[in-house]
């Protein structure tokens, strides 16, 4: 088939194009700042400008924060968000990729993997507030969080299909869980985007909020889990993670090691005597 410069509006639905070219970077593609005396940690993807589309070096700098994360024990809980009021991030930058040779394309593609595979299996707690356009890379990074909630203006797509690639950031794996999977084949062959409040109504996102209070209202959240044991919540963390899937027994007998093991914990001591004493509780940061 030839190929065409007839004029299209195949891109439209889509709401975005390629970032601009000569566009000013940030010092920082993703930046973290720390509340609540360290507990909450809030990890921003810093390229408004390009719709926070995901770089080589963006993707190397969000794993880096993200083991940076895992290995610091004050930070209780993580929200991962996008900056400005636009995007969350509309996936990879698709002008970066334009000039890359097939090697470069699946270095990138390994780096990649190796942020989405650091995300899903960090211990700590840690959601997306998506504050805009999650597209492609974008939406799947806010799959592979515990959860999502989204303000009034997000909406969540993956288009891989329509530039000719099969989704590979863990979509077609979790979009199935999240949505009816009619739903998510339909949106994973067709590129339709859906907006928050239809993510909302089927069951991916958790909570709406206009996109002034949605930082707050994750903020809340946030220090909410923060509050509870942090070695409990851990704990539950990966028993849900590593039931799912498993056969009925294999599933409990994963929750009751978890549920054991916090059994003994001083926390337990901690958050009952609190209870009894009509007091918050002081949960120690975990040991690990």
């Amino acid at each position: 088939m030839e190929s065409s410069s007839i004029p299209t509006d195949r891109w439209k639905a889509l709401d975005f194009g390629p970032p601009s070219e000569g566009g000013d970077e940030p010092d920082d593609p993703v930046l973290t700042d720390y509340l609540g005396d360290g507990a909450i940690a809030v990890i921003t993807l810093n390229r408004p400008h390009a719709d926070n589309a995901i770089t080589t070096e963006m993707g190397a700098r969000l794993t880096d924060v993200l083991e940076t994360i895992a290995v610091r024990r004050t930070v209780r809980v993580a929200i991962i968000t996008g900056s400005g009021d636009r995007a969350f991030s509309v996936g990879s930058d698709l002008r970066q990729r334009k000039s890359m040779t097939k090697e470069d394309w699946l270095r990138q593609r390994q780096d990649f993997d190796r942020t989405l595979y650091t995300l899903r299996e960090l211990r700590t707690p840690i959601f997306a507030a998506v504050n805009g356009i999650a597209y492609g890379g974008g939406s799947e990074i806010a799959q592979s969080t515990d959860f999502i909630i989204a303000s009034e203006t997000a909406t969540f797509g993956q288009p891989e299909a329509m530039i000719g690639l099969s989704a590979g950031g863990g979509s077609p794996v979790f979009l199935p869980r999240v949505l009816p999977p009619g739903k998510a084949m339909q949106m994973l062959l067709t590129g339709d985007p859906i907006t928050a409040q239809e993510a909302h109504r089927l069951g991916m996102v958790n909570e709406v909020h206009p996109q002034t209070e949605l930082m707050d209202a994750a903020r809340r959240i946030a220090e909410k889990i923060a509050s509870n044991s942090p070695t409990a919540v851990q704990a539950v963390k990966r028993a849900v993670r590593l039931g799912q899937g498993q056969p009925t027994e294999q599933a409990i007998a994963i929750m009751m090691e978890a549920h054991w093991r916090s059994a003994v914990h001083p926390d337990r001591i901690e958050g009952i005597g609190a209870f009894n004493d009509d007091r918050d509780p002081i949960f120690q940061d975990p040991d690990y």
